[in-house]
């Protein structure tokens, strides 16, 4: 016995099997619970819409229909493999069908023949309606089919279930030809085969590109600064030594070494707690690295 997936592991599910998934209005409240139990669930059925077009077929699926109140399935896959959820928990789906197809279904064994409606299927099954008209004629795209094979999967995945799990409306009630267009045979030995590995989970996000690193001019040395000395980088010292509160500048800086800039600096070796000698105003490598000037 499977207790029924929860709306957020439904959605993992699905999303994790690569699906492209979108909630559609509130779908994890819009269920049929006050009218019977819903679960254990033992299978997933796959049906056709018999409508055209996404929007209205999804609309229809969430709200029923004067004799069908919605939701009528749990998942509506579109023909480009788009799966809307439109509901969580007991849903128009499956009605009626034949006990002993239900009981092979929970041993995953061969199908027998369904003859008779005895046994409640809403109550048991996810439901997947695939927006197809099923008159034979209308196509089932790849990403379609694929979609189907991998929301089947999903599901089964999550509650361990082997592809003996998955069947069409038309192997559950007799009357019944969905899906039309393609063979369940065909679509359970797709869900074998993908549950036998790993599942295909969407591309990860490229990570998000690093800033470059800042770039900090070099200590080029107590001797370069002495009186006469031009460079672009005394200049961005001086604006460094301003930024940092510590500027001793009537006008500038600018990019020759002046004695405004050894005041200047001797101010920022007394904020590093330089006392004495060791706040001459001339740079050493340890408070030149700590000023972090850009480079020029």
């Amino acid at each position: 016995m499977a207790a029924p997936l929860s709306a957020d592991r439904l959605l993992k599910a699905l999303r994790d099997e690569g699906l492209q998934v979108i909630e559609h209005r509130s779908w994890r409240t819009n269920n049929r619970n006050h009218k019977g139990p819903w679960g254990p669930t033992h299978g997933v059925m796959i049906h056709h819409t018999v409508t055209s077009g996404t929007v209205s077929s999804v609309e229809l699926c969430y709200n029923g229909h004067s004799r069908l109140p919605g939701p009528l399935c749990h998942g509506v896959i579109a023909k480009d493999g788009t799966v809307y959820l439109v509901g969580n928990g007991r849903a128009n789906h499956a009605g009626s069908g034949d006990d002993d197809v239900l009981r092979a279904v929970i041993a995953e064994e061969a199908l027998p023949a369904d003859n008779e409606a005895s046994t409640d299927g809403n109550r048991h099954f996810y439901g997947f309606e695939a927006v197809n008209l099923g008159d034979g004629k209308d196509p089932w795209p790849a990403a379609q089919l694929l979609a189907i094979e991998r929301a089947a999967a999903a599901v089964c995945r999550a509650h361990g279930w082997s592809e003996r799990s998955v069947i069409g409306h038309l192997e559950w009630q007799p009357g019944k030809v969905d899906p039309r267009g393609f063979t369940m045979n065909a679509m359970r030995s797709r869900v074998a085969k993908r549950l036998g590995g790993e599942p295909e989970r969407p591309p990860a996000a490229p990570p998000a590109a690093k800033p470059p690193k800042a770039r900090y001019e070099p200590f080029p040395g107590a001797a370069f600064f002495r009186a006469g000395r031009r460079s672009p980088v005394v200049t961005a010292m001086g604006r460094r030594l301003v930024a940092e509160g510590c500027g001793r500048y009537q006008v500038g800086p600018g990019p020759a070494w002046s004695e405004a800039d050894r005041k200047s600096y001797a101010a920022w070796q007394r904020k590093l707690g330089y006392t004495g000698g060791d706040a001459d105003g001339i740079p050493g490598k340890s408070s030149w690295d700590r000023l972090k000037v850009p480079n020029t």
